[in-house]
């Protein structure tokens, strides 16, 4: 398989396209320069409005009107336990239980009204990291590279870096799966070298390192660099990386990886003990917690995508750990479980999160995700909490070109169900690309090369600064 200099597959190309080379050849354009000019034009006209992105997932879907869509007036049985808050952006209301959140709504913009029908965590899930429905809900639902990417693979393959020392796309500090991967996590078809710097170790441990970043003992980077070099011989010569695209995904993989090794700049950011314990007590000593202080890090140091996911798993039961499924099992109750665990964690770290960017300069250019696969049922079940709900939920945006204390779509009076302005994760994917000047509509090629957007949804105008 041919690739040009600028990374487009040449057999991507249709017969059309052949034609019109042919006869653009006539005129003294050749092959290459077309290519060259395509690659030029993709997301020409967009200002990039953020520099970054961090996307804080919430695995396990938290309750929209139990926090950031309070129905007071809705009957018993329905409307939350908790009561609302004023805030600081005039005619939003947040759960009592959010005192320092209610003080950031100034900041961000609330879309009220996101909505689709995956009911089943995998299938949801899938949907809200790549903003790509997939065929059929199915809980069953298989990582498979015939599924589409996550965002940061996307941008990490058209978006330029901010830092050559930097990776583009950064994931930690969880696999999230439920009974299997959820697919979305890495970069699929688009290969392994546009898949995130993944790793699992907990930054709020008093021993956090990460072993990718460190070389043994006995072994110097010129060292290392050297059998590099040789490896690339070696691979050369069998031919291997002409006949498997995944190795040769690999080897670019390895290359940054080996970039990386020898950045300090990267060893710095993802030291947090350079961080004084009033700004680490703040963030909270949880591994979510640090784990947003060290996004923070990582978009100050030039990465351009930083997915942060709240817990490994949906969650269910416990007060201590998990995500936000809390439908009520046996003897426990959901509204116990996150008044302990889900909601002063959020409390402490995404106020916390926003100011630090606020104050450091970085909010203006850093767009901020905070959102679930969906939301909670508006009626209370007979375990006193609340089921699986798409149909209606909500997703907090801040900074990279939104607008400050809006609110983008109302649900309706118990909200069930969209009632003004109805937005679709295709239409959050497009708008995120749009804000980092990558236009949504540009086409990638799948496993069976066949041409597909990259969004099929639209950019949310309205909420757009």
């Amino acid at each position: 398989m041919i690739t040009s200099s600028t990374g487009y597959n040449h057999a991507n190309f249709s017969r059309r396209c052949a034609i019109k080379v042919g006869g653009l050849g006539l005129l003294g354009l050749t092959l290459p320069k077309l290519l060259a000019a395509q690659e030029a034009s993709k997301g020409k006209g967009i200002k990039p409005r953020a520099k970054s992105v961090i996307f804080l997932f919430q695995w396990g879907g938290p309750s929209h009107i139990d926090m950031f869509d309070m129905k007071p007036g809705a009957p018993e049985g329905i409307r939350s336990p908790h009561a609302p808050i004023s805030s600081s952006a005039d005619g939003i209301q947040v759960s009592e239980k959010l005192p320092k959140t209610a003080k950031v709504m100034d900041k961000v913009t609330l879309i009220r009204s996101m909505h689709h029908t995956m009911k089943n965590h995998n299938s949801a899930g899938y949907y809200a990291l790549t903003g790509h429905a997939p065929l059929t809900d199915d809980q069953r639902l298989r990582d498979s590279t015939e599924l589409f990417p996550g965002y940061g693979s996307v941008v990490d393959r058209f978006a330029p870096r901010r830092s050559p020392e930097m990776p583009n796309y950064v994931s930690f500090p969880h696999v999230v799966s439920d009974g299997s991967i959820t697919p979305g996590q890495h970069a699929s078809f688009l290969g392994k070298a546009h898949d995130p710097f993944f790793f699992t170790q907990d930054p709020n441990a008093g021993d956090f390192a990460l072993p990718e970043l460190s070389l043994p003992g006995n072994l110097s980077f010129e060292r290392l660099n050297a059998r590099r070099e040789l490896q690339k011989m070696i691979d050369q010569q069998s031919r291997m990386l002409d006949y498997s695209s995944e190795a040769r995904g690999m080897d670019s993989y390895y290359d940054k990886a080996l970039a990386m090794l020898h950045s300090e700049k990267l060893r710095r950011a993802f030291n947090l003990s350079e961080e004084s314990e009033k700004t680490r007590a703040a963030y909270g000593r949880s591994t979510y917690g640090q784990s947003c202080l060290l996004a923070r890090r990582l978009v100050e140091a030039g990465v351009k995508f930083v997915s942060v996911y709240f817990a490994p798993s949906i969650g269910g039961r416990s007060m201590t750990a998990g995500g936000w499924d809390t439908h009520g099992f046996d003897n426990t109750r959901m509204f116990p479980i996150i008044e302990n665990f889900h909601l002063p964690i959020t409390e402490q770290t995404l106020p916390t999160l926003l100011n630090d960017l606020d104050e450091r300069g970085l909010l203006k250019d850093t767009l901020v995700v905070w959102m679930g696969e969906f939301g909670r049922t508006p009626n209370i079940n007979k375990n006193i909490s609340r089921d699986h709900w798409p149909q209606c939920y909500t997703t907090l945006l801040a900074g990279g070109g939104v607008k400050r204390g809006f609110v983008h779509g109302e649900s309706d009076k118990n909200a069930m169900y969209p009632a003004k302005d109805p937005v679709r994760p295709d239409d959050l994917a497009a708008t995120m690309y749009y804000l980092l000047g990558i236009d949504p509509h540009t086409e990638v090629y799948n496993t069976q090369n066949r041409p597909i957007l990259i969004a099929d949804g639209k950019p949310i105008s309205g909420i757009i600064a």
